[in-house]
């Protein structure tokens, strides 16, 4: 996805290796849109004591959410370009990076048992990327 703003890019992805497939990985959107995902998240933790749709933490010195469930797969060479603040990669804190990695390995599992949290449909674009990887591959 591009939007091209003020010589900016939106939105934003982390990016997380798939564990099964390396060439693999799971682009999750970062929203600088607090407010509203924070509402989401706090009604999703009254209701079910947890959340792991939807992450709260800092990306880049900033509030973010952390989409969990808008993540989907893609190949390396989808990636546009590392976003930079001050030509400085942005990072995440250690402790935000393990839980965002962590959320996400946790509704896979799920979506393995039949719970899905995603809403694409991660299955398909799944098999798409992995036929990608074969037809690149030959």
């Amino acid at each position: 996805m591009a939007n091209k703003e003020n010589g900016a890019y939106r939105p934003h992805y982390l990016a997380v290796q798939d564990s099964q497939h390396t060439d693999i990985y799971w682009m999750i959107p970062v929203s600088s849109r607090i407010q509203k995902f924070r509402a989401i998240y706090e009604q999703q933790r009254k209701r079910y004591g947890t959340c792991t749709k939807i992450l709260l933490g800092e990306c880049g010195d900033q509030d973010a959410a952390f989409l969990i469930q808008n993540a989907f797969p893609v190949t390396a060479d989808y990636f546009d370009h590392v976003h930079t603040i001050n030509d400085v990669p942005v990072t995440l804190h250690l402790s935000t990076r393990r839980q965002v990695v962590d959320n996400l390995r946790h509704n896979l599992r799920l979506k393995k048992r039949g719970i899905n949290l995603f809403f694409p449909d991660i299955d398909r674009i799944y098999k798409l990327m992995l036929d990608h990887i074969v037809r690149e591959a030959r």
